[in-house]
């Protein structure tokens, strides 16, 4: 019985030894995400002139849901607006989880950092959001505590998001967007975004193609580029 016992006890010890790492890795609550891209699109709008981006960030979520990160990202605009910032910073937290029929809510806070932006009204952005995601779909709204990017007397500005994601097979998800973008006492730079992403999972990073439109007016970068002009971006990201 001793021979027996020991075996099944270094079977046991065996499969422990191969679980506990698999298990481990699983939990991880930190990853990291590094991203190329031909044009930085946010709420359809260019940050980079219709130019390449580099972007990475890191994130941590603990099992209670709670979670905190931050993000960064080249960027063009600013220096086109007269300012001397190069680059965003975006930290942020939060807390997600399931409040039972499959629904899920999320709220949190986001702060867009742009450090030394000298711009006269100052870029840096602080907005609460909370979104509702049902299935595929995803609500979202976003809502400016500060100026809004720059905009003078932007503050209350608010941003509503309506997206999916759809699996199709292969591989391959879906993922149709609109959004309206409304810049508090400028209606002028109030606008609509739209989007349809098809992304690419392969060797374990995800490639991205993208047709973005808008209806705005006035978003005009250096060299006179229409930043929300209609375009297609493309983008590779790897979560590690």
């Amino acid at each position: 019985m001793k021979p027996i016992a020991a075996v099944r006890a270094a079977a046991v010890a065996a499969i422990a030894a191969i679980a506990l790492p698999a298990l481990a890795q699983e939990a991880n609550p930190l990853s990291f995400n590094v991203s190329v891209t031909s044009d930085y699109r946010y709420r359809g709008i260019s940050q980079t002139r219709l130019k390449p981006a580099l972007q990475g960030g890191v994130d941590y979520a603990h099992s209670s849901g709670f979670y905190i990160g931050a993000w960064a990202s080249t960027i063009k605009w600013i220096k086109d607006a007269g300012g001397d910032a190069d680059i965003e910073i975006d930290t942020y937290a939060g807390y997600k989880t399931e409040v039972g029929g499959g629904v899920t809510v999320d709220v949190g806070f986001l702060r867009y950092n742009y450090p030394s932006n000298k711009l006269e009204t100052s870029a840096n952005t602080n907005e609460l959001y909370g979104a509702v995601s049902y299935g595929p779909a995803t609500l979202k709204y976003s809502h400016a505590i500060s100026n809004l990017f720059g905009f003078a007397d932007s503050k209350q500005s608010g941003y509503l998001d309506l997206s999916a994601t759809f699996d199709v097979g292969g591989g391959f998800t879906l993922t149709p967007h609109v959004g309206h973008q409304k810049v508090k006492n400028n209606s002028a730079a109030s606008y609509t975004d739209y989007a349809v992403t098809v992304n690419k999972d392969w060797s374990g990073f995800t490639f991205g193609a993208g047709f973005v439109a808008t209806n705005a007016e006035g978003y005009i970068g250096g060299k006179g580029k229409d930043l929300g002009k209609n375009g297609v971006v493309v983008s590779v990201k790897k979560v590690f």
